[in-house]
């Protein structure tokens, strides 16, 4: 009884507030607040704040919260090690035998993909002579930035 007297109070001083400004040409500020106040008396109406309220004082709706919080929680926490772990244990059972088989025996010495040829050898880099130009300023610009 109490919590629909307050619903209703609050709502009339909600519309009261709409009025105001309504009156102050804010029209569509006005229509704003005139909307928000209408929902506690429309709570009230259609039985929302009844239920609410036995909710709020029943112990067995707590117990069932509490059951439905701790379901959550299996449920979040079991997903949480199923992704972490990388899937179901049947799809790591598949990795595992795929993996296995795919698999290059320990005494091959051959790469797997074939011979592959290698690259000739660069030639040594011919020492800096003197008629080159000094880039030792410029070397010295980029050490000092880091680069």
């Amino acid at each position: 009884m109490i919590a629909e007297t307050v619903c209703s109070a609050v709502s009339v001083a909600g519309l009261g507030i709409a009025a105001v400004t309504a009156y102050r040409k804010r029209y569509l500020a006005a229509a704003r607040l005139a909307a928000y106040s209408l929902v506690p008396i429309g709570l009230v109406m259609t039985g929302v704040v009844e239920w609410l309220a036995d909710t709020a004082f029943s112990v067995t709706a707590w117990a069932g919260f509490g059951v439905l919080g701790a379901a959550w929680l299996l449920l979040s926490a079991t997903r949480a090690v199923e992704r972490r772990r990388g899937g179901t244990r049947k799809e790591r059972k598949v990795a595992a035998r795929s993996a296995q088989r795919e698999a290059v025996a320990p005494t091959a010495s051959a790469p797997s993909l074939g011979q592959a040829v290698r690259p000739a050898p660069r030639p040594a880099a011919a020492p800096r002579s003197e008629s080159t130009e000094d880039f030792s300023d410029i070397e010295a610009i980029l050490k000092k930035h880091g680069i």
